[in-house]
């Protein structure tokens, strides 16, 4: 199970824990992962406490969770390797389906757990008739190409991203250009909608077909609760497939169950970090438990390096950083709008009905053009940062990097290795020589 154990320790960078208090002086470090607001009348939720009412859309968008997102981030981008910001999980492709709720609202925060995934998918997957399991394996096979795919395209942005950073523009040009970095992810959204949606209609027929003791088996099985969970033998023999098609298939039937035991709500929520993944923040957190059994991330790391990384900042270095939170805060509103349409629309297939496959790939088009600005935003300012960072400020941050023991000498295909790629020309993502 090592390539599931990595997907999911992949995915362990979204657990919660209590707001950080005000330091004197300095600017006001950001919260911890996730941070929930303290409950009425009472303290904060200890860490790993998982209550639904504690996560929502409001406070994935709040300012002070997406400030220390933000700050993460630039802390990632300036002192990290150009390979390590290919790195991606693979939960971050298609999440329309409650699972990230779900790992979410686990009590005592046994949604991080790397067995969450296996088991939940093991339990299901026990379920399925061989034609719906040949159901699922039909579309992993099919969307193998467009996860690559989606991987490598990201690549290009990646590129002029770092090209940025480095001050590496093409001759002439003022910089990135906006709109057609807004453009190019607008293409690459479409690709993520259209897997989405083909892995909502496969997974909507499988549902309609399921029988009255595969129901009775699921109404046993609790959505935020594992506990609930019995732990099974695995019957899938995942020799029979190739690696990559056997972790989708491994994915599907987690999030199968977590859309069906769901609720739109639940397929609408996103972590603080779903968005601008390009910087390396992942790969800076993960890194030192990848490939590891039972290992855990400090829910501590991006609020306590945001905040040591804003400290480390001269008054207008910090000024570009926490500008952000204001300049993204419409687009962030905007993507709450479209996940919910989006949402709406794939359950269609959950109730026997047909999504609409215009109105998906036109929502996923523009989720890719919030992104996309996002994204430019935040290269744009930890750029004008990095280029004005002094010896002793760049040596300081290498510090706080703190993975001196785990250089990136390649590249990621999300959370596989592979040796460093040529990105290729990204002079269409910058402004035309004058």
């Amino acid at each position: 199970m090592r390539a599931i154990t990595l997907m999911v320790i992949a995915t362990m960078v979204l657990s919660a824990c209590a707001l950080r208090a005000q330091g004197p002086g300095g600017p006001p470090p950001p919260p911890r992962d996730g941070a929930r607001p303290p409950r009425a009348g009472g303290p904060p939720p200890r860490d790993g406490a998982g209550r639904q009412d504690e996560y929502s859309l409001a406070q994935a968008i709040s300012d002070q969770a997406q400030l220390h997102t933000i700050a993460f981030d630039g802390l990632a981008f300036l002192t990290g390797e150009v390979g390590a910001n290919t790195f991606l999980p693979p939960g971050k492709v298609c999440d329309y389906f409650g699972f990230q709720y779900m790992r979410d609202v686990e009590p005592k925060g046994g949604g991080h757990n790397t067995d969450f995934l296996t088991r939940i998918a093991n339990n299901m997957l026990r379920t399925y008739s061989p034609a719906q399991l040949a159901e699922l394996v039909t579309l992993a096979s099919g969307q193998v190409g467009g996860f690559r795919e989606f991987a490598t395209r990201r690549f290009a942005l990646i590129g002029a991203f770092d090209r940025q950073r480095r001050g590496a523009v093409p001759a002439g040009s003022a910089g990135l250009n906006r709109e057609a970095v807004m453009r190019y992810s607008a293409d690459l959204w479409a690709l993520d909608g259209q897997l989405a949606y083909d892995r909502a209609r496969v997974m909507g027929h499988i549902v309609s077909s399921f029988t009255p003791e595969q129901k009775a088996y699921l109404a046993k099985l609790k959505f935020g609760d594992s506990g609930t969970w019995p732990d099974v033998p695995e019957t899938f023999d995942k020799r029979s497939v190739p690696h990559d098609v056997h972790v989708a298939v491994m994915t599907y039937a987690s999030e199968m169950f977590s859309w069906y035991a769901g609720s739109v709500e639940a397929d609408v929520y996103f972590c603080p970090e779903r968005h601008a993944t390009y910087f390396g923040s992942f790969y800076m957190k993960d890194r030192p438990v990848m490939g590891k059994r039972n290992a855990s991330i400090s829910t501590s790391v991006t609020g306590d390096s945001g905040a040591e990384f804003l400290t480390a900042l001269a008054p207008a270095q910090r000024q570009n950083v926490t500008s952000l939170v204001d300049l993204q805060r419409g687009d962030l509103a905007e993507v709450v709008k479209v996940r919910r349409e989006i949402s709406i629309e794939l359950r269609r297939f959950l109730a026997g009905q047909t999504a609409d496959h215009a109105k998906v790939i036109a929502l996923s088009r523009r989720y890719g053009e919030l992104d996309g600005a996002m994204s430019y935003n935040l290269a744009v300012a930890f750029a004008k940062v990095g280029q004005t960072l002094t010896a002793e400020q760049a040596a300081k941050l290498k510090r706080l990097r703190n993975l001196d023991d785990y250089p990136c000498t390649g590249a990621y295909i999300y959370s596989e290795p592979i040796p460093l790629p040529d990105f290729g020309s990204s002079d269409f993502l910058f402004t035309a020589a004058k």
